[in-house]
């Protein structure tokens, strides 16, 4: 422990560091039953990385994030948890953190490393040394049954496992920073790129759940699983801003006991008490806000909290509110199997309880059921396309009714179809009741995540019904369905249908304003360019690209304005080419790629029955006859040299 900054330079496994908070490792007292788990084996650092012992690393002894959260959740088997990461580096401890690793990664030897450039082989290699980190470290998370002294005490210490771990980030290399470029070192990666340690842009690490896993972190199952007192424990010294949430699994009655916070051993009583939430699906979460200036530092800081299944004595029944659906009403469902009836944010205030409440309802129908998730939407799982009733009453955490139940009745409204109607710019949306209710109003409009259409009200009783909806104001892409549906003694419905449509792209119309005397171009006084102006208009209301091809070349350098456009055209190329008539395409493209393209042709200026030429300042050319060929060719050899310096582009 002399020199934990030296040993910490040397030691390969700081490169999980930045997968960061989640880390939780422990600087812990053995008085208490944490062990005191420092240890930094500088010899651990040998050629396989994976080997190397990460038991004791602090992520807040590198660096200092700006805020973190924790997200765990405790499995139903009380011994296994789904533990989640989250942790935001902003401004220059951004760039500290970048340089950190450069320097660190540099000293495995891999690629790019220490140079002062953070790569994404870098990055790489820091997601792959990771989860083995991890798994190495101490969570400084414990459980003790049956309600624990603070001091003295050894507690059921939670490990991560290697496997359930997976892990990202946000902008540790960040791919549009204005000083990126290609990996200048010899063994880099296809494709690799890299951005100065200096970067200052924010950046995110986390770990979470990996595919096809049910856990991350684990523990010595508690013998009562929680239905009796037990203590939670956290050492939280050096985590200078977090939110730890703990959920925990459905148990009757669990509350919290009592609280504290110790610093050296001493109680805490400053520091704000845990938050905690009776969930709709039985769970409770507990919410614990830590704030840990450096000025305290390094004082070892503790949390205790004690739960019980005791029940309290001023518990009250839960009360239906006045927002609850009344007795005997309609609540449609969008389906069958299970879906989501009405959503938390409505269910919320259908009742109150001092200890939490959820809905247990009993269905006339067989295989009929509901619940209640964590974040209050009430779900219900039905058997087929038809509808069955349902009485439902309130209960609490400690198993108490309501003294008053609902009937309610469950099913689908109506089935649905659509399609589309390119040629009437209409999408054709065709519902068939299913007879829930004997009739309802319908309101309906095509939808895009960004544009709505005109909404059309229909009402429907018995019989399948078609209507159009518009598509104006639509633009090309998928579109939607959005709708609401109401009826005597129902809940409103609320709809959103897919049917895999999409609206196709219409071609830009672009048109040529001709001059005065119909004249398509307006030569300049040179007789090197003309200039044409024109509209372009896309019905889709999409951005539009111009361009003009002439004489084999291209541009693209029109000015526009809304929907006006002009450009200067120079014949230079023509000429070299000894083409005289101009044949002009200009093409406008949306950003659905499709294209719109309008031909002008333009008439040599100097041929015989081309009438005036047309110039900038509105003068006829003097009248006269052709000149001869050798003026002619000495004109045009005058002219060419003249539109290296004269004209404003070429073509």
């Amino acid at each position: 422990m002399a020199d934990v900054n030296t040993r910490l330079k040397i030691s390969s496994l700081i490169l999980s560091v930045i997968l960061l908070m989640m880390t939780l490792s422990p600087i812990q007292q053995q008085e208490n039953g944490f062990e005191e788990n420092i240890i930094l084996d500088a010899e651990a650092r040998e050629d396989d990385v994976g080997q190397v012992n990460c038991s004791g690393l602090t992520f807040e002894d590198l660096f200092d994030y700006d805020f973190a959260s924790f997200d765990i959740n405790i499995l139903d088997d009380w011994a296994t948890v789904d533990y989640y990461a989250n942790s935001w580096v902003n401004g220059s401890n951004a760039a500290t953190v970048r340089e950190n690793l450069d320097e660190l990664i540099g000293s495995q030897d891999v690629p790019g490393g220490g140079n002062g450039w953070l790569s994404t082989d870098e990055r790489d290699a820091v997601r792959a040394i990771g989860p083995d980190c991890i798994a190495d470290m101490d969570t400084r998370i414990g459980l003790k049954e049956g309600v624990a002294p603070r001091h003295g005490v050894e507690f059921n210490q939670w490990s991560f496992i290697q496997d359930g771990i997976a892990l990202d980030e946000v902008s540790l290399v960040p791919s549009d920073h204005e000083e990126k470029r290609t990996c200048q070192n010899l063994l880099a990666s296809n494709g690799c790129y890299e951005v100065p340690v200096s970067a200052t842009d924010d950046l995110e690490i986390s770990m979470f759940l990996a595919d096809g896993k049910t856990h991350n972190t684990e523990f010595n199952q508690l013998p009562n699983k929680g239905v009796s007192n037990f203590t939670l424990a956290i050492n939280v010294t050096n985590v200078t801003d977090a939110i730890f949430v703990f959920t925990f699994p459905q148990t009757q009655g669990l509350r919290m006991l009592d609280f504290s916070t110790m610093d050296d051993g001493v109680q805490n009583d400053a520091l704000e008490t845990p938050v905690i939430e009776n969930l709709p699906n039985g769970r409770m979460r507990v919410s614990i806000d830590v704030e840990y200036p450096t000025s305290n530092y390094p004082v070892i800081r503790e949390i205790f909290i004690d739960f019980t299944t005791l029940e309290v004595e001023d518990n009250d029944i839960p009360i239906w509110s006045s927002s609850a659906p009344d007795d005997g009403m309609v609540i449609p469902l969008s389906g069958d199997g299970t879906v989501v009836a009405v959503d938390g944010e409505n269910t919320e205030n259908w009742a109150s309880d001092n200890h939490g409440w959820t809905l247990d309802c009993d269905f006339v129908e067989d295989g009929w059921s509901s619940q209640m998730d964590a974040d209050g939407a009430f779900i219900i799982t039905s058997v087929g396309t038809g509808s069955s009733q349902a009485t439902c009453n309130l209960k609490d955490t400690y198993g108490e009714y309501s003294e008053l139940s609902r009937t309610w009745t469950f099913g689908q409204l109506f089935s649905s179809s659509a399609v589309m109607n390119e040629a009437s710019e209409e999408l054709e949306f065709t519902i068939t009741p299913t007879g829930l209710v004997g009739e309802m109003t319908i309101m309906a409009h095509a939808h895009q995540s960004e544009n709505m259409a005109d909404a059309k009200t229909i009402t429907v009783a018995t019989s399948e019904i078609t209507t159009g909806l518009s598509l104006k104001k639509l633009r090309p892409g998928a579109v939607l369905i959005m709708g609401t549906a109401d009826a005597t003694n129902m809940m409103t419905y609320s709809f959103m249908l897919n049917f895999g449509l999409e609206k196709s792209s219409s071609p830009p119309v672009i048109e040529l304003v001709t001059g005065i005397s119909q004249e398509n171009a307006t030569w300049d006084e040179s007789g090197l360019k003309f200039t044409l102006k024109g509209t372009v208009i896309d019905p889709d209301g999409e951005e539009v690209t111009l361009l003009l091809s002439l004489c084999g070349g291209s541009t693209t350098d029109f000015t526009q304005v809304g929907t006006n456009w002009e450009i200067d055209v120079s014949i230079a190329s023509c000429m070299q080419q000894g083409i005289t008539e101009y044949d002009v395409i200009i093409s406008a493209t949306d950003e659905s790629g499709v294209i719109g393209t309008l031909s002008v042709f333009i008439p040599d200026p100097y041929a015989e029955d081309n009438g005036d030429i047309i110039i900038d300042d509105g003068k006829p050319s003097e009248e006269g006859g052709l000149p001869s060929l050798s003026m002619l060719s000495t004109l045009i050899i005058t002219l060419l040299a003249m539109a290296f310096w004269q004209r404003k582009q070429y073509l």
